[in-house]
């Protein structure tokens, strides 16, 4: 029988990456969870939430974060809870499903990284509209992704795993691109 390797979803990719002012790297999200109420739950879910993890359900657009957990809203009524592992409570009030297996995760950060993401992102991502927590479910190139700002000038990015590959060169070639521009 073959000893199976466990690789990350970016792994042989080249990451951490640095080109000019941007650097692209994988996350670890630990612990997916897709977190999907049932009728009428959303205050208990929130409650639940609050009491276990120490944050609330996010609005839509939204995430919210606490001591390494971050929740983001994840479509019209779900939440992606990233970081632990939920608390059995949850299933109370939701169905949640494991998730962890499924997403590549990157994180974009430097000074030039909202005019790396302008060239894949159909969104207004800049700071004056896309603030920090703020999320949306939206294209990178042709594929479906959530976009959050993490920071000034940082964002998360997730794509299904099997986009991984093409996430990190669309990625790369913007950041080229941006960098040989801002050199002439």
């Amino acid at each position: 029988m073959a000893d199976l390797i466990a690789k990350t979803p970016c792994a042989g990719l080249g990451l951490p990456l640095t080109i000019g002012a941007v650097t692209l790297s994988e996350i670890d999200g630990k612990v997916l969870t897709l977190i999907a109420p049932y009728r009428d739950a959303e205050g208990q879910i929130s409650d639940t939430l609050k009491q276990h993890h120490g944050m609330a359900l996010p609005t839509a657009g939204r995430s919210t974060t606490k001591s390494g957990a971050r929740a983001l809203w994840f479509g019209q009524g779900k939440t992606l809870l990233m970081g632990p592992a939920p608390a059995t409570d949850l299933a109370k009030v939701a169905a949640i499903t494991d998730q962890s297996d499924a997403w590549a995760i990157v994180q974009l950060s430097g000074d030039a990284a909202e005019d790396v993401l302008a060239r894949w992102v159909p969104i207004d991502l800049r700071a004056a509209s896309f603030k920090r927590g703020h999320t949306a479910r939206t294209l990178v190139g042709h594929m479906m992704a959530s976009v959050t700002r993490t920071g000034a000038n940082s964002f998360q990015i997730m794509v299904f795993r099997s986009m991984a590959q093409t996430l990190v060169h669309e990625l790369s070639t913007a950041m080229q691109n941006v960098a040989t521009r801002g050199q002439g």
